[in-house]
Protein backbone atom coordinates (compact mmCIF):
# COMPACT_ATOMS: atom_id res chain seq x y z
CA UNK A 1 0.00 0.00 0.00
CA UNK A 2 1.49 3.35 -1.03
CA UNK A 3 2.14 6.20 1.38
CA UNK A 4 -0.80 8.58 1.94
CA UNK A 5 0.20 12.06 0.80
CA UNK A 6 -3.04 13.77 -0.27
CA UNK A 7 -6.30 14.17 1.64
CA UNK A 8 -9.79 15.21 0.57
CA UNK A 9 -12.49 16.17 3.07
CA UNK A 10 -16.16 16.48 2.14
CA UNK A 11 -18.51 18.05 4.67
CA UNK A 12 -17.54 21.13 6.69
CA UNK A 13 -19.54 20.79 9.86
CA UNK A 14 -17.69 20.92 13.16
CA UNK A 15 -15.82 17.65 12.57
CA UNK A 16 -15.03 18.53 8.98
CA UNK A 17 -13.46 21.77 10.22
CA UNK A 18 -11.52 19.90 12.88
CA UNK A 19 -10.01 17.33 10.53
CA UNK A 20 -9.41 19.82 7.74
CA UNK A 21 -7.45 21.83 10.32
CA UNK A 22 -5.46 18.87 11.65
CA UNK A 23 -4.56 17.48 8.22
CA UNK A 24 -3.74 20.92 6.81
CA UNK A 25 -1.58 21.63 9.83
CA UNK A 26 0.19 18.28 9.49
CA UNK A 27 0.57 17.91 5.72
CA UNK A 28 0.47 21.47 4.43
CA UNK A 29 -2.30 23.32 2.62
CA UNK A 30 -1.27 22.13 -0.83
CA UNK A 31 -1.88 18.48 0.11
CA UNK A 32 -5.36 18.84 1.68
CA UNK A 33 -8.53 19.83 -0.19
CA UNK A 34 -11.88 20.76 1.32
CA UNK A 35 -14.29 19.45 -1.33
CA UNK A 36 -17.74 20.83 -2.09
CA UNK A 37 -19.94 21.92 -4.97
CA UNK A 38 -19.20 25.21 -6.69
CA UNK A 39 -21.74 27.24 -4.67
CA UNK A 40 -20.46 26.07 -1.29
CA UNK A 41 -16.87 26.53 -2.40
CA UNK A 42 -17.55 30.16 -3.30
CA UNK A 43 -19.23 30.73 0.06
CA UNK A 44 -16.36 29.20 2.01
CA UNK A 45 -13.85 31.37 0.17
CA UNK A 46 -15.95 34.50 0.62
CA UNK A 47 -17.00 34.11 4.26
CA UNK A 48 -14.11 32.09 5.64
CA UNK A 49 -14.32 29.34 8.26
CA UNK A 50 -13.12 29.78 11.84
CA UNK A 51 -11.93 27.28 14.44
CA UNK A 52 -11.86 28.50 18.03
CA UNK A 53 -11.87 32.10 16.80
CA UNK A 54 -9.02 31.69 14.29
CA UNK A 55 -9.53 31.97 10.53
CA UNK A 56 -8.70 28.63 8.90
CA UNK A 57 -6.31 28.63 5.94
CA UNK A 58 -8.03 25.83 4.01
CA UNK A 59 -7.77 25.04 0.30
CA UNK A 60 -11.32 24.93 -1.01
CA UNK A 61 -11.93 22.99 -4.22
CA UNK A 62 -14.98 22.48 -6.40
CA UNK A 63 -14.99 18.67 -6.38
CA UNK A 64 -16.21 18.50 -9.98
CA UNK A 65 -13.09 20.36 -11.13
CA UNK A 66 -10.62 18.04 -9.38
CA UNK A 67 -9.35 15.33 -11.71
CA UNK A 68 -6.79 13.34 -9.72
CA UNK A 69 -7.87 10.76 -7.10
CA UNK A 70 -6.87 11.51 -3.51
CA UNK A 71 -5.00 9.07 -1.28
CA UNK A 72 -7.37 9.56 1.68
CA UNK A 73 -10.99 10.69 1.41
CA UNK A 74 -12.75 11.63 4.66
CA UNK A 75 -16.55 11.94 4.76
CA UNK A 76 -17.95 14.30 7.41
CA UNK A 77 -21.39 15.15 6.04
CA UNK A 78 -24.72 14.50 7.75
CA UNK A 79 -26.05 11.02 7.05
CA UNK A 80 -28.87 12.35 4.88
CA UNK A 81 -26.27 13.89 2.55
CA UNK A 82 -23.94 10.88 2.43
CA UNK A 83 -25.19 9.32 -0.82
CA UNK A 84 -24.99 12.70 -2.57
CA UNK A 85 -21.44 13.13 -1.24
CA UNK A 86 -20.53 9.69 -2.57
CA UNK A 87 -21.60 10.72 -6.07
CA UNK A 88 -19.88 14.11 -5.77
CA UNK A 89 -16.57 12.40 -5.00
CA UNK A 90 -16.88 9.14 -6.94
CA UNK A 91 -14.29 10.23 -9.54
CA UNK A 92 -11.79 11.03 -6.76
CA UNK A 93 -11.62 7.43 -5.55
CA UNK A 94 -8.86 5.49 -7.27
CA UNK A 95 -7.51 1.96 -6.77
CA UNK A 96 -5.30 3.08 -3.87
CA UNK A 97 -7.70 5.51 -2.19
CA UNK A 98 -8.51 4.89 1.48
CA UNK A 99 -11.94 5.96 2.78
CA UNK A 100 -12.95 6.92 6.31
CA UNK A 101 -16.19 8.33 7.72
CA UNK A 102 -16.59 10.36 10.90
CA UNK A 103 -20.39 10.13 10.70
CA UNK A 104 -22.35 8.97 13.72
CA UNK A 105 -24.02 5.57 13.83
CA UNK A 106 -23.04 2.20 12.38
CA UNK A 107 -24.31 2.65 8.81
CA UNK A 108 -21.93 4.89 6.86
CA UNK A 109 -19.20 2.25 6.51
CA UNK A 110 -21.77 -0.04 4.88
CA UNK A 111 -22.81 2.73 2.45
CA UNK A 112 -19.19 3.45 1.49
CA UNK A 113 -18.41 -0.25 1.12
CA UNK A 114 -21.36 -0.72 -1.24
CA UNK A 115 -20.30 2.29 -3.30
CA UNK A 116 -16.55 1.71 -3.51
CA UNK A 117 -15.72 -1.74 -2.16
CA UNK A 118 -15.23 -2.77 1.46
CA UNK A 119 -11.47 -3.21 0.93
CA UNK A 120 -11.10 0.59 0.62
CA UNK A 121 -12.87 1.42 3.90
CA UNK A 122 -11.15 1.80 7.26
CA UNK A 123 -13.76 1.80 10.01
CA UNK A 124 -13.60 4.92 12.11
CA UNK A 125 -15.14 6.48 15.22
CA UNK A 126 -14.58 10.16 16.01
CA UNK A 127 -14.72 10.36 19.78
CA UNK A 128 -14.08 12.26 23.02
CA UNK A 129 -14.49 15.73 21.53
CA UNK A 130 -16.94 18.52 22.33
CA UNK A 131 -17.69 20.31 19.05
CA UNK A 132 -20.12 23.09 18.15
CA UNK A 133 -20.49 24.94 14.85
CA UNK A 134 -22.70 27.99 14.41
CA UNK A 135 -22.59 29.56 10.98
CA UNK A 136 -18.95 29.64 9.95
CA UNK A 137 -17.65 29.46 13.54
CA UNK A 138 -16.56 26.10 14.99
CA UNK A 139 -15.71 25.78 18.67
CA UNK A 140 -14.03 22.50 19.61
CA UNK A 141 -12.44 21.55 22.95
CA UNK A 142 -11.16 18.95 23.51
CA UNK A 143 -10.22 17.73 20.01
CA UNK A 144 -10.61 14.07 20.98
CA UNK A 145 -9.22 11.35 18.72
CA UNK A 146 -10.08 8.72 16.13
CA UNK A 147 -10.65 5.04 16.87
CA UNK A 148 -9.67 3.01 13.80
CA UNK A 149 -9.80 -0.58 12.65
CA UNK A 150 -10.96 -3.10 10.08
CA UNK A 151 -13.28 -6.07 10.65
CA UNK A 152 -11.76 -9.39 11.63
CA UNK A 153 -10.23 -11.12 8.62
CA UNK A 154 -9.97 -7.95 6.49
CA UNK A 155 -6.70 -6.84 4.89
CA UNK A 156 -5.08 -4.33 7.30
CA UNK A 157 -2.88 -2.67 4.63
CA UNK A 158 -4.95 0.51 4.38
CA UNK A 159 -5.24 0.74 8.16
CA UNK A 160 -1.45 0.54 8.43
CA UNK A 161 -1.00 3.22 5.77
CA UNK A 162 -3.45 5.48 7.59
CA UNK A 163 -1.84 5.06 11.01
CA UNK A 164 1.58 5.69 9.44
CA UNK A 165 0.21 9.03 8.19
CA UNK A 166 -1.26 9.91 11.57
CA UNK A 167 2.01 9.03 13.29
CA UNK A 168 3.86 11.24 10.82
CA UNK A 169 1.69 14.28 11.54
CA UNK A 170 1.25 13.51 15.28
CA UNK A 171 -2.55 13.10 15.16
CA UNK A 172 -4.12 11.20 18.06
CA UNK A 173 -5.78 7.84 17.42
CA UNK A 174 -6.38 4.49 19.04
CA UNK A 175 -6.73 0.96 17.71
CA UNK A 176 -9.51 -0.88 19.58
CA UNK A 177 -9.17 -4.65 19.68
CA UNK A 178 -12.66 -4.99 18.15
CA UNK A 179 -13.68 -2.01 16.01
CA UNK A 180 -17.21 -3.32 15.50
CA UNK A 181 -17.77 -3.44 19.26
CA UNK A 182 -16.24 0.01 19.60
CA UNK A 183 -18.61 1.44 16.99
CA UNK A 184 -21.58 -0.01 18.84
CA UNK A 185 -20.21 1.50 22.05
CA UNK A 186 -20.17 4.95 20.40
CA UNK A 187 -23.69 4.34 19.06
CA UNK A 188 -24.73 3.65 22.65
CA UNK A 189 -23.49 6.99 23.95
CA UNK A 190 -24.80 8.94 20.95
CA UNK A 191 -28.24 7.38 21.26
CA UNK A 192 -28.36 8.46 24.87
CA UNK A 193 -26.73 11.88 24.97
CA UNK A 194 -27.61 13.31 21.55
CA UNK A 195 -31.30 12.51 21.66
CA UNK A 196 -31.76 13.44 25.32
CA UNK A 197 -30.01 16.79 24.81
CA UNK A 198 -32.30 17.55 21.87
CA UNK A 199 -35.49 16.65 23.74
CA UNK A 200 -34.49 18.38 27.00
CA UNK A 201 -33.04 21.33 25.04
CA UNK A 202 -29.82 21.27 27.05
CA UNK A 203 -26.07 20.88 26.76
CA UNK A 204 -23.75 18.51 28.63
CA UNK A 205 -24.41 20.34 31.90
CA UNK A 206 -28.14 19.68 31.59
CA UNK A 207 -27.50 16.00 30.97
CA UNK A 208 -26.11 15.77 34.50
CA UNK A 209 -29.50 16.69 35.99
CA UNK A 210 -31.42 13.70 37.44
CA UNK A 211 -34.33 13.36 34.98
CA UNK A 212 -32.27 13.98 31.84
CA UNK A 213 -29.56 11.61 33.07
CA UNK A 214 -32.20 8.94 33.80
CA UNK A 215 -33.51 9.14 30.23
CA UNK A 216 -30.01 9.24 28.72
CA UNK A 217 -28.81 6.18 30.64
CA UNK A 218 -32.09 4.34 29.99
CA UNK A 219 -31.69 4.84 26.24
CA UNK A 220 -28.09 3.64 26.46
CA UNK A 221 -29.09 0.49 28.34
CA UNK A 222 -31.57 -0.36 25.57
CA UNK A 223 -28.74 -0.04 23.03
CA UNK A 224 -26.66 -2.37 25.18
CA UNK A 225 -29.46 -4.96 25.20
CA UNK A 226 -29.86 -4.80 21.41
CA UNK A 227 -26.09 -4.94 20.90
CA UNK A 228 -25.87 -8.06 23.06
CA UNK A 229 -28.60 -9.67 20.95
CA UNK A 230 -26.54 -8.79 17.85
CA UNK A 231 -23.52 -10.57 19.37
CA UNK A 232 -21.78 -7.34 20.45
CA UNK A 233 -20.67 -7.74 24.10
CA UNK A 234 -21.31 -4.23 25.47
CA UNK A 235 -21.36 -4.02 29.27
CA UNK A 236 -22.42 -1.68 32.06
CA UNK A 237 -18.73 -0.83 32.45
CA UNK A 238 -18.72 0.50 28.87
CA UNK A 239 -21.80 2.58 29.61
CA UNK A 240 -20.41 4.11 32.79
CA UNK A 241 -17.11 4.82 31.06
CA UNK A 242 -18.92 6.98 28.50
CA UNK A 243 -20.86 8.74 31.26
CA UNK A 244 -17.56 9.68 32.87
CA UNK A 245 -16.22 10.98 29.53
CA UNK A 246 -19.28 13.21 29.09
CA UNK A 247 -19.02 14.51 32.64
CA UNK A 248 -15.62 15.87 31.67
CA UNK A 249 -17.03 17.93 28.78
CA UNK A 250 -17.73 21.67 29.24
CA UNK A 251 -21.16 22.19 30.82
CA UNK A 252 -22.12 24.60 28.03
CA UNK A 253 -20.96 22.21 25.27
CA UNK A 254 -23.69 20.70 23.10
CA UNK A 255 -24.10 17.36 21.28
CA UNK A 256 -24.79 17.65 17.56
CA UNK A 257 -28.52 16.89 17.82
CA UNK A 258 -29.03 19.74 20.29
CA UNK A 259 -27.41 21.98 17.68
CA UNK A 260 -29.74 20.52 15.03
CA UNK A 261 -32.77 21.28 17.18
CA UNK A 262 -31.72 24.88 17.79
CA UNK A 263 -31.12 25.41 14.06
CA UNK A 264 -34.38 23.62 13.08
CA UNK A 265 -32.42 21.10 11.02
CA UNK A 266 -33.44 17.52 10.34
CA UNK A 267 -31.71 15.42 12.99
CA UNK A 268 -30.05 12.00 12.86
CA UNK A 269 -32.77 10.35 14.96
CA UNK A 270 -33.09 7.51 12.43
CA UNK A 271 -29.43 6.61 13.00
CA UNK A 272 -30.00 6.40 16.74
CA UNK A 273 -33.41 5.42 18.13
CA UNK A 274 -34.55 4.53 14.60
CA UNK A 275 -31.83 1.87 14.39
CA UNK A 276 -32.39 0.59 17.92
CA UNK A 277 -36.18 0.36 17.56
CA UNK A 278 -35.84 -1.53 14.28
CA UNK A 279 -33.29 -4.02 15.62
CA UNK A 280 -35.13 -4.28 18.94
CA UNK A 281 -38.25 -5.40 17.08
CA UNK A 282 -36.26 -8.04 15.21
CA UNK A 283 -34.90 -9.43 18.49
CA UNK A 284 -38.18 -8.97 20.43
CA UNK A 285 -36.53 -6.47 22.79
CA UNK A 286 -38.69 -3.64 24.08
CA UNK A 287 -37.21 -0.14 23.75
CA UNK A 288 -39.62 2.17 25.63
CA UNK A 289 -37.12 4.96 26.27
CA UNK A 290 -36.02 5.10 22.65
CA UNK A 291 -39.66 4.86 21.55
CA UNK A 292 -40.43 7.93 23.67
CA UNK A 293 -37.39 9.87 22.42
CA UNK A 294 -38.22 8.97 18.81
CA UNK A 295 -41.80 10.27 19.15
CA UNK A 296 -40.69 13.46 20.91
CA UNK A 297 -38.08 14.24 18.27
CA UNK A 298 -40.53 13.55 15.44
CA UNK A 299 -42.93 16.00 17.07
CA UNK A 300 -40.22 18.63 17.48
CA UNK A 301 -39.17 18.35 13.85
CA UNK A 302 -42.78 18.46 12.61
CA UNK A 303 -43.20 21.80 14.42
CA UNK A 304 -40.27 23.52 12.64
Amino acid sequence: MKEIKTVGIIGLGALGVLYAHLFTQGLGREHVAVLADSERTRRYRSEGVYLNGQLCDFRYEDAAQVTEPVDLLLFSVKFGALREAVETCRHLVGPDTTLISVLNGITSEEVLSQAFGSEKVVWCVAQKMSAVKVGNQATISPFGDLALGVPAGADPARLHALTALLDRIHMDYELPEDIRRHMWSKLMVNTGCNQTAMVFECGYGGLRQPEAKRIMVGAMREVMAVANAQGIPLTEEDLQGWVRVMEGFPADGEPSMRQDGKAHRKSEVELFSGTIRRLGAIHHISTPVNDWLYRKIQQMEAAY
